[in-house]
């Protein structure tokens, strides 16, 4: 199973760039999705990691494909009802392209139009959802049965959890309060890197 860790928000350009580059070794993908900063701080962002030597082809851009362009990223992601993945392709030369989905028919039409994989969530509680009802796992089962695309599960999977993700028939899981909100992210990473690679690897 394949573990993709997501900023959180919560520290400057350079720590974040820090933890980044100290967890890269234990995941596959790394998402940057810092909404609350600017699309220049992201692209420092960005430009401070490929300088730093991070694999370029772990990281992906969440919600901003802009970026793509303007920092000579590769990977995207999009939110449930943001831009066509078409005219994302159209403008940029994107490598992988994903969609966060919330129902079964979200995950069919974001299929439909072609994306590489979907990101199911939130599957369990979690305080940056505070106040919003759980999805669960019954329906990540559910879209793993109507879908041939890679579906990762996020929201409130803490490492005890990662094999109910697992029975589900899930290709990966993405992790944000458990890596970047821990004491020891690095740590953290390796942490949650063994009980996925117990699993088998996925096509993306």
């Amino acid at each position: 199973m394949k573990l993709t860790a997501i900023t959180n928000d919560s520290f400057s350009v350079e720590k974040t760039c820090e933890i980044i580059l100290q967890i890269l070794p234990y995941v596959d993908y790394v998402h940057i999705r810092e909404k609350s900063k600017s699309m220049l701080e992201i692209y420092c962002l960005c430009k401070q990691l490929l300088a730093k030597g991070a694999d370029k082809s772990k990281i992906i851009i969440n919600g901003r494909a802009e970026i793509l362009l303007l920092a000579n990223m590769l990977h995207v992601h999009l939110p449930e009802k943001g831009m066509p993945i078409e005219a994302v392709r159209r403008k940029t030369a994107c490598g992988l392209a994903g969609r966060s989905v919330h129902s079964l028919q979200s995950a069919l039409d974001a299929e439909r139009e072609g994306v590489d994989y979907l990101l199911y969530g939130h599957c369990f509680h979690t305080e940056s959802k505070s106040g919003i009802p759980p999805n669960g796992i019954k329906l990540l089962h559910e879209i793993k049965e109507h879908v041939s695309i890679p579906v990762y599960a996020i929201g409130g999977i803490t490492k005890e959890l990662v094999s109910e993700i697992n029975n589900c028939g899930a290709d990966g899981i993405a992790i944000m309060s458990g890596i970047f909100g821990a004491e020891n992210p690095k740590l953290a990473a390796q942490n949650y890197y063994e009980r996925c690679k117990a699993y088998a690897n996925t096509k993306i």
